[in-house]
């Protein structure tokens, strides 16, 4: 996890990423071969898309790595660099999830979910430090708020006096802004990319009909070992499907096995949707219906009530606002170029000079192999040389060894001819 304390970087571009560790902004580029792409891009209406394409964007280094790993080019540019550090929160994690599956066991809701908050350290430590006030104020206060960055809106009630709206923050004062002390915002920024790269592999998969942050609708089943309801980083079975229509995010409806029906649709008209409404739009996917919409908690600030009010609402399903769907049925990755011309054309440097060093590294290995061939061809010429030269001597010994073993036989026959004195 990252710890310690952040050092700014403004210039990376010449780092190497496996050696980065934080959070870094980088220049990214997905080629159209990724059908299911990684990296998440924010759209000009606040969608958060998976594009392929050219983008700049602020990731944590791990998740940038993975993403190189599987086709895309990252140059990293600036960031914030953090050490490395092991989760001081792995005992209570830990601890606090065996107590939850034991009230489970117990048939104690209420704890259960006492421990579920416990351990929900994502949303506490990603807390928003902004927090929204509403209250009522007189003219001169309402004018004072008004003119704050962190003012949202009003609503006059009766001659001076105004219900206002405000953002605020824990702070020192009234002008400094402080960062609260019980939030850390670069660990639930963590997770979430740690569980994108856990993620992925099944998401990319080309069985996967849906998936929605944690969760994933697939044809196949997973292998046993990865699936379990008490040990934690394990997926748990929800449901086994005979019948299920995924249309668009946050909307789609099933029959599972034991027949039983689940339908997920978001908006106000959702309370009309059922399994046949998914049928029939699965058959036409553009298709929006006029329906009467009633609304019963319609507030009225100008008269200051509350009542039931009836409109006519279009009912049906937003398409191609995160992937394109295709004649066939099939969807493909929204294509972005989210780079002005001058970050583009750096980036395509970068990325000439990327592929140019590689290349030269490329040619200066090739050299290195070819001059350590030469070298072992030289080695073993000297080799044979040696063992050449070996041999000759070697014979020459043997050689002068049998002329001296014959010089010495013909003197002891010399010797033995003599007569006895």
């Amino acid at each position: 996890m990252p710890g310690g304390k952040p050092v700014w970087d403004g210039n990376l571009v010449d780092k190497d990423i496996d050696s980065l560790f934080g959070f870094i902004e980088a220049f990214v580029s997905c080629p159209s071969s990724v059908k299911k792409p990684f990296l998440p891009v924010r759209g000009k209406d606040g969608t958060l898309l998976f594009p392929t394409g050219d983008f700049v964007g602020v990731y944590y280094s791990e998740e940038l790595k993975y993403a190189r790993d599987i086709g895309y080019t990252v140059i990293p540019v600036s960031g914030y660099l953090f050490e490395k550090k092991e989760s001081p929160f792995i005992e209570y994690v830990n601890s606090h999830f065996d107590s939850r599956l034991q009230a489970k066991k117990d048939g104690n809701e209420a704890l259960s979910f006492v421990y579920k908050i416990l351990i929900s350290l994502y949303g506490r430590f990603g807390i928003n430090p902004n927090s929204t006030k509403t209250e009522l104020c007189d003219s001169e206060h309402y004018h004072f708020l008004m003119k704050q960055d962190s003012f949202i809106g009003f609503h006059p009630i009766i001659e001076n006096l105004y219900m206002v709206s405000y953002h605020t923050v824990t702070a020192d004062d009234n002008i400094h802004w402080a960062q609260p002390k019980n939030s850390a915002v670069q660990l639930s920024a963590e997770i979430t990319a740690c569980a994108r790269i856990y993620m992925h592999p099944f998401i990319s998969r080309d069985d996967c009909y849906y998936t929605d942050t944690d969760s994933i609708v697939l044809a196949n089943p997973l292998p046993e070992g990865l699936i379990s309801s008490k040990v934690l980083g394990l997926f748990k079975l929800e449901d086994k499907i005979k019948e299920g229509y995924f249309l668009a995010p946050k909307a789609y409806g099933y029959i599972s096995e034991e027949d039983t029906n689940l339908i997920k649709f978001k908006g106000p008209a959702k309370h009309l949707v059922d399994i046949s409404w998914f049928r029939e739009q699965l058959a036409n996917p553009s298709r929006r219906m006029k329906v009467q919409i009633k609304n019963e908690f319609e507030i009225d600030w100008d008269n200051q009530t509350v009542g039931v009010k009836e409109y006519d609402y279009s009912l049906g399903i937003k398409l191609n606002s995160k992937r394109i769907t295709q004649p066939d049925g099939e969807t493909l990755p929204i294509q972005v170029n989210d780079m002005c011309g001058v970050a583009k054309s750096l980036f395509k440097k970068l990325m000439k000079l990327q592929t140019t060093n590689t290349l030269l590294n490329e040619k200066l290995s090739q050299k290195e192999r070819e001059s350590e061939k030469r070298m072992d061809g030289v080695i073993v010429e000297e080799i044979k040389k040696i063992e050449y030269l070996g041999i000759n001597i070697e014979t020459t010994l043997i050689e002068e060894s049998t002329q001296l073993d014959k010089e010495e036989s013909d003197v002891t026959k010399t010797d033995s001819k003599k007569p006895d004195t």
